[in-house]
């Protein structure tokens, strides 16, 4: 039997670094390289990297649970050092489980940035996330706030 299980959250985070600086961690591929991975023991199968409005990205790979997960992103609205938009689909398994579009938000904030990232999710076909979602989120972008100290 088909179902959706719709959900949002939001997750702010706060740096010293100035916007122009967050958003070329999202902007170039070096930059993203150093924070948007799996977890330890991921083994990267496949990625692909074009940030532009229509632009795509993926990245795919084996946990050391032997789950694969393969994420498959379209931009949809950049502007630079102020917002970015995107949509994607995650599958698990070779199983499509969501489809989600968020959204990242950069605001100068007592001269470093304050990041806002809201995400609305549907979750496909008895698929339950149970907070997954946004754990991993917010593991990546509290990995994000270390690579921009290094």
């Amino acid at each position: 039997m088909r179902s959706v299980t719709h959900a949002s959250f939001t997750i702010t985070r706060n740096w010293k670094h100035a916007p122009e600086r967050v958003f070329q961690a999202f902007a170039t591929e070096e930059g993203k390289r150093k924070w948007f991975t799996g977890p330890p023991g991921f083994e990267q199968h496949e990625k692909s990297f074009d940030f532009r409005e229509g632009g795509r990205e993926t990245l795919s790979g084996k946990h050391s649970s032997g789950m694969v997960t393969a994420f498959d992103c379209v931009y949809r609205d950049i502007v630079p050092n102020e917002r970015i938009v995107y949509s994607y689909v995650m599958h698990l398994d070779g199983r499509k489980i969501s489809v989600s579009q968020a959204c990242i938000e950069l605001t100068p904030e007592n001269g470093g940035t304050k990041l806002v990232l809201t995400e609305y999710g549907d979750y496909l076909d008895g698929y339950d996330d149970a907070g997954s979602r946004e754990h991993g989120t917010n593991w990546l972008i509290d990995t994000l706030g270390k690579s921009l100290e290094a």
